[in-house]
């Protein structure tokens, strides 16, 4: 009979999340992780396996927990476009949040882990298109309702507000960036705005 494990698994996944999305891989050592998650270094390699699987974990929970964010910004009633510019707007209350300055943890990833880590550019990648397929499955929906030109194209559109949104979360790092982050989401909006149909 197998031993219950004699600490909260989900809480100690959390942890480990908040310690690597703080500090980075590199800066983390597996002392560290022991010290936050608050177990022994064998019960932390017999649950989550090596400190790169760990990172895994903590990054595919991260987006996860993303992927539900923007679907709720998608699934809204009413028009299509409306829930790209939720998205756009949740984006820069993140970044000008308290926890703009730590960053995105899947763009901390990517400026930090690629291209030298392949499994982690294969989370990052995906990450990114889900993110841009959902913006175009929404833009296709207002092009379809009749909000957007019939010349506009949603694909296009999509890769330019993935680009314009993780562009933001890395200029979101910086001290001094409120002023530029804010006209780089209202230059976005400008862009769908130009884009929409007129009556």
């Amino acid at each position: 009979m197998s031993r219950v494990k004699e600490f909260d698994v989900d809480a100690a996944c959390e942890a480990a999340l908040e310690l690597f999305w703080r500090q980075g891989y590199e800066a983390t050592s597996v002392s560290d992780l022991v010290a936050e998650l608050g177990i022994g270094k064998a019960s932390l390699y017999a649950t989550f396996g090596t400190k790169h699987e760990l990172y895994l974990t903590a990054l595919n929970r991260y987006i996860a927990r993303g992927n539900e964010r923007f679907v709720e910004d998608f699934a809204g009633p009413g028009p299509a476009l409306a829930g790209v510019r939720r998205l756009i707007d949740r984006y820069l209350a993140e970044i000008l949040g308290e926890s703009g300055r730590k960053g995105c943890f899947v763009v901390n990833a990517a400026m930090e882990m690629m291209p030298k880590d392949p499994e982690v550019a294969r989370v990052v990648e995906r990450s990114w298109d889900a993110l841009e397929l959902a913006v175009r499955m929404a833009l296709s929906r207002a092009k379809a309702q009749g909000e957007l030109d019939a010349a506009a194209d949603p694909e296009e559109l999509a890769g330019f507000l993935l680009t314009v949104l993780q562009g933001m979360r890395v200029l979101g790092k910086g001290p001094d960036s409120a002023a530029r982050v804010s006209a780089t989401a209202k230059q976005a909006i400008a862009v769908l705005e130009a884009a929409r149909k007129r009556s």
